[in-house]
């Protein structure tokens, strides 16, 4: 996928004032992070993270190792298994022939326009109708690009279904679900990128319900305590850490490990192992400008830690929509907040730390409006292909059983 310079131009000049200056920063700390041997963590939320390419684009700067680790969500996790998006016809599924009560609210059905290549792979996992399918096929309907693995058949089935695999084989070898499923997972995924190049991908524990079965099994792959440690220690080795598109972040800034803004006064009262967030740089991609307004407030008058320390309702105190995560964020010395959409962020924070730091970029994302937003998301349909369970296995086998013979098929 060829990148654009005079895109990212008009993307970096189109930004307000203030936005450009606080990309420039962002870019200043990644920068310096890597140029003194530092590591930079990616902590991303789910769909517009895949629909703008974002996690493509992550998986790109994992291979470039300008990212060193990345925390998601379960949801991006099962999209990613799936091929992280797909061509699919959405179909009246009631007048298919469907109980309206089986069907989502919208009483839209979705087939996954997958080629008979595919397919047969797929047949040799799990049953499919095969006429079912081609009548769906036929069926009219609006043929769209959306995220993999999920709603459409038989893709998420498939997911669903593969899953299950995966849990058994990250039980068996006590490695996260994350983990073993980037094994067979494409390397232009986030999770294929972190098992190619042995770096952490996880999900954190607020994020663990979406996807399905997936948002399950990998609940049920490793321990949440062991899930806690290991974002802890994750986020206690970076540098620089990047949210983007992010709910329920207080995980991130009010852990069970983390002393600074977080309860890991009690782990640390206790003898155990904490860090701190006190001299970390957190930045912080999002649209929402009362982000923006609490870091400020924080910043001018100390306005979130009074309120903290009176016990104050914030949004009352500060006459803004206060989200939770917030608190956090606002009192953390080193935290940059971008008030910007991540379709246009993503593509400039990255083109501008590769030139600086000397690296050469073979990909680049884009805003999905745009014209090359569009043949991203086209090229991410045909390129980036779903979780090769024989290569997971096989993978396994060899990389972390350290054995020939082959594992049994759970």
């Amino acid at each position: 996928m060829n990148i654009d310079p005079e895109v990212i131009d008009t993307l970096y000049t189109g930004l307000a004032p203030k936005t450009r200056t606080r990309v420039d920063q962002a870019v200043k700390a990644v920068v310096e992070a890597k140029e003194r041997g530092g590591r930079v963590v990616a902590v991303v939320g789910s769909g517009p993270n895949i629909h703008e390419g974002v996690t493509t684009l992550i998986a790109e700067l994992m291979h470039k190792k300008i990212i060193d680790g990345v925390s998601t969500s379960s949801a991006v996790v099962g999209h990613e298994m799936g091929g992280t998006l797909e061509r699919v016809k959405r179909i009246d599924g009631k007048a298919f022939g469907f109980d309206a009560d089986k069907l989502p609210c919208d009483g839209q059905l979705e087939v996954s326009l997958i080629s008979e290549k595919v397919l047969k792979a797929y047949q040799r996992e799990i049953y499919i109708d095969v006429p079912l399918y081609r009548r769906m096929r036929r069926a009219k309907g609006n043929v769209i690009i959306k995220v993999a693995g999920n709603m459409a058949y038989p893709t998420g089935l498939r997911t669903e279904r593969l899953a299950r695999d995966v849990l058994a084989l990250s039980r068996r070898c006590g490695l996260p679900f994350e983990q073993v499923a980037g094994f067979g997972a494409d390397p232009y995924t986030m999770i294929g990128a972190g098992a190619l190049h042995q770096v952490p991908v996880l999900v954190t524990v607020p994020q663990l319900v979406g996807g399905g079965e997936v948002g399950l099994c990998i609940g049920d792959s490793i321990p949440i305590s062991e899930r806690c440690q290991r974002m802890a220690h994750l986020l206690a080795g970076a540098d620089v850490i990047i949210e983007s598109a992010l709910a329920l972040s207080q995980e991130v800034h009010d852990g069970p490990f983390e002393r600074f803004t977080g309860h890991g006064i009690w782990a640390d009262w206790e003898g155990g192992w904490t860090y701190s967030l006190r001299d970390k740089k957190i930045v912080r991609i999002d649209l929402d400008p009362n982000l923006n307004k609490a870091w400020q407030k924080e910043r001018s008058a100390g306005m979130v830690s009074a309120a903290v320390d009176k016990g104050l309702p914030k949004t009352l105190s500060m006459h803004i929509p206060f989200r939770m995560e917030m608190s956090g964020f606002a009192r953390i010395p080193g935290s940059l907040p971008v008030v910007g959409d991540i379709g246009e962020i993503w593509p400039i924070l990255a083109t501008k730390t590769a030139d600086a730091l000397g690296i050469k970029l073979d990909l680049m994302s884009y805003k999905q409006s745009l014209p090359a937003g569009q043949r991203f998301r086209e090229w991410i349909v045909r390129s980036v292909k779903p979780v090769d369970r024989d290569r997971m296995f096989a993978a396994m086998r060899t990389q972390v059983l350290g054995v020939e013979h082959p594992v049994p098929s759970a």
